[in-house]
């Protein structure tokens, strides 16, 4: 199933994608997607619905985030080997883990803020992974099964934030607009292997990033696994894999994000997102 949320920000409604790829209204069976509407239980239920007996939605409405209120937004860094060595860093031993701030979701096709006083924004398309079910010291060979499904996520970034203000990299990572996710939720049953998936951006038409989840340092099971050791991982928490090759701080010269920028990016699978970029107030 490709879920997904539409409307205002602030008044989305939960749809699902029909066999067309049209939109169908899903707000009469269950009010939102999110970590209680999830569950395996939930999607099992869902699954037995046809989307063509649902509502169809007419026009082109907003898209938002492919999932509500998620109680974390954890990411991964450094996590391709290629990427590491354009950002001048050693492949890390274990995986580097950080938080984005859960305030900078937006969605998939909604303009992008950079700081007011931010000289240094940054790209990075990568592999988002939705929980399905509560996640606590887990093992490696049970960890997808807590995955409820996969989307597209833009992990946007302020390099002189994230390296040259002291601190860790969340303040780099967690402005407003900063975590374009979705447009869709798909579920984990649609995803036959998550380590074989092509991704790629492009900003202002041209190909910049161009890779593959099968070179990921840590897959998905590992991240999942290894993350449920040091905290519970809930119903609905996002986690961003990492990105490939081709950000604008390992270009020669380094590239950044200004206003009037559109980036373009996608996975095979999981759907596109579109953004323009903004000076924000």
């Amino acid at each position: 199933m490709k879920l997904v949320r539409y409307g205002a920000i602030g008044k989305e409604k939960p749809g699902i994608l029909d066999k067309d790829g049209k939109l169908r209204d899903l707000s009469a069976v269950i009010p939102d997607i999110s970590g209680e509407t999830i569950s395996p239980k939930s999607l099992s239920r869902l699954k037995k619905i046809k989307p063509e007996s649902l509502p169809l939605v007419r026009g082109k409405p907003r898209i938002g985030a492919c999932i509500a209120n998620p109680q974390k937004f954890i990411a991964i860094g450094l996590n391709y080997s290629d990427h590491a060595a354009e950002s001048g860093l050693a492949v890390p031993k274990e995986p580097v883990v950080f938080t984005k701030q859960v305030s900078c979701v937006s969605g998939p096709f909604d303009d992008v803020t950079i700081p007011p006083k931010s000289k240094k924004s940054d790209w990075e398309v990568e592999l988002g992974v939705i929980i399905g079910t509560k996640a606590k010291n887990i093992k490696k060979a049970d960890a997808l099964k807590h995955v409820a499904g996969y989307c597209t996520i833009n992990d946007l970034s302020e390099r002189e934030f994230q390296a040259e203000r002291s601190g860790q990299w969340t303040k780099g990572k967690s402005y407003d607009t900063f975590g374009p996710v979705g447009p869709w939720l798909v579920t984990a049953d649609e995803v036959k292997d998550p380590q074989k998936l092509h991704m790629w951006l492009d900003l202002n038409g041209k190909r910049v990033q161009d890779g593959s989840t099968s070179t990921m340092v840590f897959g998905v099971a590992h991240i999942v696994a290894y993350l449920s050791q040091f905290f519970t991982l809930m119903p609905g928490d996002i986690i961003t894999t990492g990105t490939p090759p081709g950000v604008g701080m390992g270009m020669k010269p380094q590239r950044f994000l200004k206003p009037g920028d559109t980036m373009r990016l996608g996975i095979e699978g999981l759907g596109e997102q579109g953004q323009k970029v903004v000076r924000d107030k």
